[in-house]
Formats: C-alpha cells, sequence, structure tokens
C-alpha cells in the first residue's frame, strides 16, 4: 500500500511533536496509514556553530536563511528516498484549499515542505530548485512550522481508514459542494431556554439533510459569497432563501440564523 509522504525541512522540528502524538492524525502516522520525516538544516552545516542564517543584503529587519544548507538538505531528501514536489511555506504563496488537501489525498504523492524563519529564505534557492510556495493565510507567522502542521491535518485527514467515521471527512465544512457546515447540536435538546431546531428530532433523515444543506448554503452565502459566486451556486441560494423563508421564527433562530441579515440576502438574491 502506498503511503502519503511528508518530507519536512524545519529548524525546529520538536515543535511537530504535539502534534503527531494526539487526535486522528496522530493516530494516522502511527499506524502507518502516513509518513513524516524532518530534516533539520543545521545538520548539513559545515562549520562549529552550525550556521544556518546571516544579515540581508542591502539592510533590513531581521535575518535571512541562507541557500547552501538548504540546498545540502534538498540534496540528502533527494539521494535518500522521494522528495516529490517541494514547497515553501510564505505568504506569498498559492493559498491553500480544502480542493488542494483532497487533491494530494488522492495522489499519494510525496510532498516537501520547506519552513521559514526569521526574515525569510535567499531567494536564489527557490530559483535554482524552482520551488512552488504555498500559503495559508494572508498573515505573517514567527515560523513556517504552523503552516505546515495545518497542510498535513487536511490531507491526512483525507486518507481512507484515518477518520473513523467514513463520512466525517466528506462532511466536513467545504466538503460537500465547497459549502460551510451548518451548525451541530448534541444533548440536551434544550440549553439555557435554548432549543435544537425540531427538525432534527423529526427521525425523517430525509428532512433533516435537506435542512441542513439550505443552512449550509445561507450560511455560505453570509460568510462567504465568493464561494457561492465560484461555483454558481446563486440559484440554489435563491431556492433555500425560498424554503426557509415558510419556516417558523424559532426554527430560524435554532439555526443561528438572523432574520434581518436573511433579508439582506433576498435583496441579493431574489
Amino acid at each position: 500500500m502506498k503511503l502519503m509522504k511528508f518530507n519536512v525541512v524545519s529548524l525546529f522540528p520538536t515543535e511537530f511533536k504535539q502534534f503527531l502524538n494526539m487526535g486522528v492524525v496522530g493516530r494516522a502516522f502511527y499506524d502507518h496509514l502516513a509518513e513524516v520525516q524532518f530534516f533539520n538544516p543545521r545538520n548539513y552545516t559545515h562549520d562549529m556553530h552550525q550556521t544556518v542564517d546571516d544579515r540581508p543584503y542591502g539592510g533590513g529587519d531581521g535575518m535571512v536563511m541562507m541557500a547552501e544548507p538548504l540546498q545540502n538538505t534538498l540534496q540528502d531528501i533527494k539521494s535518500n528516498g522521494e522528495i516529490g514536489e517541494v514547497y515553501y511555506l510564505s505568504p506569498k504563496g498559492e493559498l491553500w484549499s480544502e480542493h488542494l488537501a483532497k487533491k494530494w489525498a488522492d495522489s499519494q504523492q510525496p510532498k516537501t515542505l520547506i519552513c521559514g524563519r526569521y526574515g525569510g529564505i535567499d531567494q536564489r534557492f527557490l530559483m535554482k530548485n524552482n520551488i512552488k510556495e504555498l500559503s495559508i493565510g494572508d498573515y505573517v507567522l514567527s515560523g513556517g512550522e504552523l503552516a505546515a502542521m495545518v497542510i498535513m491535518d487536511s490531507v491526512v485527514r483525507k486518507i481512507p481508514n484515518v477518520l473513523g467515521n467514513e463520512v466525517s471527512a466528506n462532511e466536513d465544512s467545504f466538503a460537500k459542494k465547497g459549502l460551510l457546515e451548518a451548525p451541530l447540536f448534541t444533548r440536551p435538546s434544550e440549553w439555557e431556554s435554548m432549543t435544537i431546531p425540531s427538525v432534527l428530532l423529526s427521525g425523517n433523515h430525509q428532512k433533516i439533510n435537506r435542512a441542513r444543506e439550505k443552512v449550509s448554503l445561507l450560511i455560505t452565502a453570509l460568510s462567504r459569497p465568493d464561494i457561492i459566486i465560484k461555483n454558481n451556486f446563486q440559484s440554489d441560494v435563491m431556492e433555500a432563501l425560498e424554503e426557509v423563508d415558510q419556516w417558523t421564527d424559532q426554527e430560524i433562530i435554532s439555526w443561528s440564523l438572523n432574520k434581518d441579515e436573511l433579508q439582506k440576502l433576498k435583496e441579493i438574491y431574489l
């Protein structure tokens, strides 16, 4: 059986210890449903101080990771196993998405993730190796380690047999038609005078799934209208608005929907 393999280049591999020892993703690595190997550029230096960074040419804040230790690291990965596609985790890169996570999980091809630190890394290293860049959002982190964990988590959970419930991955936000997930509820059915949507107690799974889908569409239209436009779901939103308009006020409120916000959606879509 082919494993999803990650090579992670990081100056701080111990940051991943907790990640690899908890939850369903940690179990996936433990059960060999996925594999990860770490490479520290400090181990590929040739001076007593294991120098991996230096001041930037032209001045500026912070230090820059040097090209040579990174190049030596990459060469070792290539000589000792499958390197696959190589990505530098950077806010300048392509935005990580559910689509990419599924694509990676389906392909089961090895990936190498380079975690930057300090002010960044020498651009010549990226140019020489034609390295692609990936971002998990429009913000700056202290290093790429957190981004690497986000990416690995989102990919590994889509590998068969990783999640206890076979349908869990498909029920996640974005997984069904690319929509945000409808609100979730558990016992008791009433808490602090707040009740759950009555349809969830009906036992009619067809009605339950339909209600969840309509709510999912409306929540997505409210929070991420770009997803609606990108997937041409405008007519679906219109249908959801018309159906929810027949619900009682209590049912609408119990789904955490706001009537004023729904009215604004009507002005846009109806």
